[in-house]
């Protein structure tokens, strides 16, 4: 026989949506029921884990303790698989539904999330996906505080994280851009040190912009940066006006931009390693059969997907590591 527990399903629903929502009054509003049940609930769910979930502060709401920020990526998870449990005892395990919230690097996400939306309609039409787009830390503090299940990111930012577990599904190597009337633009290669003296206009992300300027400075030449934007079009938009030269990962089939101007792309002959793409959990966190299945998708659109051939070289199978300090 196996020992039981003290608290009930119920009671975790509760104080997740009292954490989600910031209150015991909001809380009670969106579940339709009295107040004084919720917070019942929560001082029971308390009393029997023998801990304080929330710090409570007259007209301030409520403000999760942080053993009540590690209740709510375990409750989440286990909730969820509760639904899993539920669908399967009803005959439904095939029938994968439910949310999803997926992550995504900004840059990533032209091309991966049309064709993730496209293959999920088509195979799995019960999930509903969530999308954020965001630059990697802010993918990992929305991935820790549970408000996403997976993000797909570069490996920007994430070494000596104990808290998540990544898979490299693709590689992306960095790649050189000049207007498409440029001296080097036929040449098809480059070495960085024969444009390290241009302007650079720089992809000014958090970690990216370090990335960039290291490989320029990996040359022996400090980064000119003249211009900097956050917007990948617009890099490539200044590019083609003739404003200088930048490095990027990822490569549209065109080189045609907004701006009507025309780049050409040059690889880099220096050797570089490339960037990784990533998909990343949190370590120890069960993923539902539906993050599952939007996973497997985002794998094969790496592999066989209508996505650039250089994000697709996975060379061979996934590979999984947990980061450690």
């Amino acid at each position: 026989m196996t020992s039981s527990v003290g608290f009930t399903l119920v009671q975790l629903r509760y104080f997740l949506v009292a954490a989600e929502s910031g209150s015991m009054t909001a809380a009670s509003a969106q579940l339709h029921i009295a107040q004084s049940a919720v917070s019942t609930a929560v001082y029971n769910l308390e009393r029997d884990l023998q801990a304080q979930l929330f710090i409570r502060r007259r007209g301030r709401g409520l403000t999760l303790t942080p053993a009540g920020r590690r209740l709510q990526l375990q409750a989440r998870e286990l909730l969820g698989r509760a639904r899993d449990i539920e669908r399967e005892a009803r005959g439904g395990g095939e029938d994968i539904s439910g949310p999803v919230a997926v992550g995504c690097f900004v840059t990533l996400a032209p091309y991966y999330l049309p064709a993730l939306f496209s293959e999920c309609t088509h195979r799995y039409p019960g999930i509903e996906i969530d999308v954020v787009e965001a630059e990697a830390e802010q993918l990992i503090r929305s991935l820790r505080a549970g408000h996403i299940d997976v993000a797909l990111t570069y490996d920007l930012g994430l070494s000596g994280d104990a808290e998540v577990r990544s898979e490299t599904i693709a590689r992306a190597p960095a790649y050189a851009i000049v207007p498409a009337d440029h001296p080097l633009a036929g040449r098809g290669s480059v070495e960085l040190t024969e444009l390290a003296a241009e302007p650079l206009v720089l992809l000014d992300l958090p970690h990216s912009r370090d990335y960039f300027r290291a490989l320029v400075a990996a040359t022996g030449t400090e980064p000119d940066v003249r211009y900097r934007t956050q917007s990948y079009e617009t890099v490539r938009s200044m590019v083609a006006r003739g404003l200088g030269y930048s490095v990027l990962n990822q490569r549209p089939e065109t080189s045609q931009t907004y701006g009507g101007g025309e780049i050409a792309a040059l690889e880099l002959r220096d050797g570089r390693p490339p960037l990784e793409v990533k998909l990343v959990y949190m370590d120890g966190v069960t993923q539902t059969a539906r993050t599952r299945a939007v996973a497997d998708q985002l794998r094969h659109i790496a592999t066989h997907h209508n996505v650039p051939d250089w994000i697709g070289e996975n060379q061979g199978t996934p590979m999984y590591s947990k980061r450690s300090p």
